[in-house]
């Protein structure tokens, strides 16, 4: 595999740097800007947005993004950084809130309804999000999708957009910090959660067993040992923040609210 390796261009680097600045600069400035007409915005979320950028850069350009074209070690802690950190906090970071606050009121009364359209709603329901995001993941690892995206920019750029979208679906379906289409139960949120950590974790085992085409056995048993325990830290945060919005929602005082209504 290594011998068919493209280098990533020099133009391609210059793109993600000016599309990631661009993200980085637009989420200030609505965050500045509507904390003049609404309540001002969190600090913290411009902290969160900020990492996820940052880890998303670091997944696309640099030493990380060259270590990972040529070491399946190096993929891996840039799939945890792609796929489960940066979606993460950018999912907490709370976007479509702020564009909401951002638009015209018509116009965010028509992104509304789109963010409620049926195929937004099918897209989000967990179960879908769980098997785009680690379902993905058994398709790129199982069949000959990890060699051949070393030898095409095309197919390199694909996959690892999938990665990051499969990733924020599965968050922010789990997860209800910004606007969501449907709100689904917190049991049945948990044992999709449940169902998709195994998942990843059967998933780490068969890559240690059984490398992808093309990866040494070295590598691939360390690449699953990152996977393995480094998906573990990112899935506890996931965890303790889908445990405490559960019990906001389900505490005396909440209750109490809601029997008011």
């Amino acid at each position: 595999m290594h011998s068919h390796v493209q280098t990533i261009s020099g133009g391609y680097e210059a793109v993600v740097v000016i599309l990631l600045f661009m993200a980085l600069l637009a989420y200030s400035f609505a965050g500045i800007f509507t904390s003049r007409a609404y309540k001002p915005w969190p600090p913290y979320r411009y902290g969160l947005w900020m990492i996820g950028i940052v880890c998303v850069g670091l997944t696309l350009v640099g030493p990380l993004a060259t270590f990972a074209h040529t070491n399946f070690v190096g993929h891996m802690i840039s799939h945890l950084f792609l796929g489960m950190l940066a979606p993460l906090c950018l999912a907490l970071s709370a976007p479509m809130t702020l564009l909401l606050r951002t638009l015209d009121v018509h116009i965010a009364r028509r992104v509304t309804r789109v963010l409620k359209s049926r195929p937004l709603q099918f897209f989000t329901n967990p179960v879908t999000a769980s098997v785009l995001n680690i379902g993905g993941l058994y398709l790129l690892y199982m069949t000959d999708l990890y060699s051949l995206m070393h030898q095409s920019i095309l197919l390199y750029v694909l996959i690892h957009l999938h990665v990051f979208l499969a990733g924020y679906l599965f968050t922010i379906s789990l997860i209800y910090v910004d606007v969501t289409s449907h709100r689904y139960s917190y049991i049945y949120r948990s044992l999709v959660l449940i169902a998709a950590l195994a998942g990843h974790k059967i998933l780490a085992k068969i890559i240690y067993v059984s490398p992808p085409n093309g990866v040494p056995t070295g590598e691939a048993e360390a690449g699953a040992m990152w996977m393995y325990y480094g998906g573990d830290l990112v899935d506890l945060l996931l965890i303790i923040i889908l445990c405490y919005q559960w019990y906001i929602a389900t505490s005396p005082r909440a209750l109490a609210m809601r029997d008011d209504v």
